[in-house]
């Protein structure tokens, strides 16, 4: 790959059509891009010169038009010589009937990324927006960034700087990892040298936000570095304190600021939970070509702020202190622990949600961060290229992971235990899988043993009926299921034999308030504390819902705090 050259765009056209579409490309994405504009019949053949050159090719577009079955084959070539770029289908608006019905199909198998009618004038706002839309995928997901926000100096294979960096992509954060023996990391490592007499511990953070580079870094000093630009614990008591950032917390938090409560929310690890590592999430209301999950989580996290939400990433909560409310009295809520800090807070959301269960090998659980990864480790996905690689789980999050590997991995096999995905997965996403042939699925089969000298190098697997095999592995991403956040909730919090959070009328009765009144449908058995999302025994476990129930928990809220009036001595909560 040529550094330093502007990536590629390239426009494969009828002759009708191929001014029009120079045109609108040159105009807008010539600085940037090299355009090149050919006939639907060469594509193929420019597509493999850019590659072939060393060059990247950040969009290819392909009119669909005559033979709309051969206009399709052209996009599939062009995917198989380049798995990275994002594909735009166009067509004019005389074939529209036919050309919609075929690109139905292309975008259902995961065949092409969007669909689009070429623009007729000027200002074709809509077209240009889904464009950028996919050019910026790309520049997120492929490219190296232009302006790092963040310098990691770290050796090869750093497990602790392979955390490092998962967190900066979550955040949404440009970085660069570079050696400690190279000019820029000579440079860093000199400037707080003179701190480490007897040498600078590795991984180095120095971000152009924080101030002085970290030595030693975990992902949770840079989470509490100010890296993300967060400000400290306050000690005033809030209306709201929101426990976990994922979609439901999130959700919480924004709809909670936008209403007036003063509104802290803490979150362990990076913004958006879970949910946060999802590389395309395609069926969450309102986004027709998907979003990721860390831009979701970020767009949610700024409008939050936005409305005055508190965030601090890199802040565990430890445990909460139920403190009564007593009539006449003033009061301030509960008690909040996070490690050495406290805060107070009238109103406590539990969003926690759930953690990847371990997969209990322990020669692999040795190499995590090095070839093994909990979650879709998407920051790992680029140094899977030409790869063999495995997905352990049969969820949505590990196929939206082996889809998302498949653009640089040579192969990607996913491993479950069940004898198909059918009851654990949604159906889009099982037939993106079933159309790509880079993606194997592995039913009734397990991990039992792996292994390699400083990375992963292959795997044993164990099939029902079969004798165990081994297999060259470079990457192993293990999303196994989900144990629920609750070890640190008070011991008056009820939860189901699964570890789950009860809430309203799952609650025994002896805790309702009366034998015909349960609790609010996300009460806890605590007045004051609701439960959200994952962590809910009987949530559905998907974005939608989570995020649903994080807004309505809000008027919950609201509905307890107007309870308290005729009983707190202090003044009204800020939102009433």
């Amino acid at each position: 790959m040529n550094t330093g050259t502007r990536p590629f765009i390239l426009v494969a056209a009828s002759d009708a059509n191929r001014d029009v579409l120079y045109e609108e490309f040159a105009a807008r994405y010539g600085r940037d891009y090299q355009l090149r504009v050919v006939p639907s019949d060469d594509a193929v053949a420019a597509t493999a010169a850019i590659i072939g050159g060393g060059d990247e090719l950040a969009l290819a577009v392909a009119e669909l038009y005559g033979d709309l079955s051969a206009a399709a084959a052209v996009v599939d070539e062009i995917t198989e010589l380049c798995t990275t770029c994002r594909r735009l289908a166009v067509y004019d608006w005389r074939v529209l009937a036919e050309a919609a019905a075929v690109s139905r199909d292309l975008i259902a198998d995961s065949r092409i990324d969007s669909v689009q009618l070429i623009p007729r004038g000027p200002r074709d706002e809509e077209f240009h927006s889904e464009v950028s839309g996919l050019l910026s995928d790309w520049g997120w997901t492929v490219a190296v960034p232009e302006a790092p926000v963040a310098k990691v100096v770290a050796e090869p294979n750093d497990p602790a700087a392979a955390g490092i960096r998962d967190y900066l992509e979550r955040m949404g954060m440009p970085h660069t990892v570079y050696s400690p023996a190279s000019e820029i990391g000579r440079r860093i490592i000199a400037l707080i040298a003179d701190e480490h007499p007897d040498g600078v511990p590795l991984p180095i953070v120095k971000s152009t936000i924080a101030g002085a580079p970290i030595a030693g870094a975990t992902a949770r000093d840079v989470a509490r570095a100010r890296v993300s630009g967060q400000q400290s614990l306050h000690d005033t008591p809030c209306d709201l304190a929101v426990i976990g950032a994922g979609p439901a917390g999130l959700a919480a938090a924004v709809y909670g600021a936008s209403e007036g409560l003063t509104t802290t929310v803490l979150e362990q690890g990076a913004v958006g939970g879970q949910a946060g590592t999802s590389s395309m999430i395609r069926n969450y209301l309102g986004f027709p070509r998907g979003i990721s999950g860390m831009r979701l989580a970020q767009r949610a996290r700024l409008q939050a702020s936005r409305f005055g939400a508190e965030i601090f990433s890199g802040h565990r909560c430890t445990g909460i202190t139920i403190n009564p409310c007593t009539d006449g009295k003033a009061w301030d809520g509960h008690t909040i622990e996070v490690e050495e800090q406290r805060f107070s807070a009238r109103a406590v959301i539990v969003a926690t949600g759930v953690k990847y269960r371990r997969l209990g090998v322990e020669p692999l659980e040795e190499l995590v961060g090095r070839g093994v990864f909990y979650g879709a480790a998407t920051t790992a996905a680029r140094e899977m290229a030409d790869q063999d690689c495995y997905v352990v789980g049969g969820g949505n999050s590990a196929g939206q992971a082996a889809i998302h590997l498949a653009r640089f991995a040579r192969s990607v096999s996913v491993v479950v235990r069940r004898d198909s995905l059918a009851a654990t997965m949604s159906e889009y996403l099982i037939r993106e899988i079933e159309a790509n042939p880079r993606i194997e699925v592995l039913t009734c089969t397990r991990v039992i043993d792996g292994g390699g000298r400083q990375n992963l190098e292959w795997l044993t697997l164990d099939t029902v009926g079969e004798l165990p095999r081994t297999v060259t592995a470079r990457g192993l991403f293990l999303l196994l299921g989900a144990d629920p956040h609750c070890a640190w909730l008070p011991a008056g919090i009820e939860l189901d034999p699964c570890g789950f959070v009860l809430t309203g009328p799952d609650l025994p009765v002896r805790v309702w308030r009366t034998p015909a009144e349960p609790p609010d449908a996300l009460a806890t058995s605590i007045p004051g504390v609701f439960a959200v999302g994952d962590v809910r025994s009987g949530s559905m476990k998907r974005v939608a819902s989570a995020s649903g129930e994080g807004a309505a928990a809000v008027s919950m809220v609201h509905a307890y705090l107007d309870s308290l009036q005729g009983v707190r001595g202090d003044s009204r909560p800020s939102a009433l």
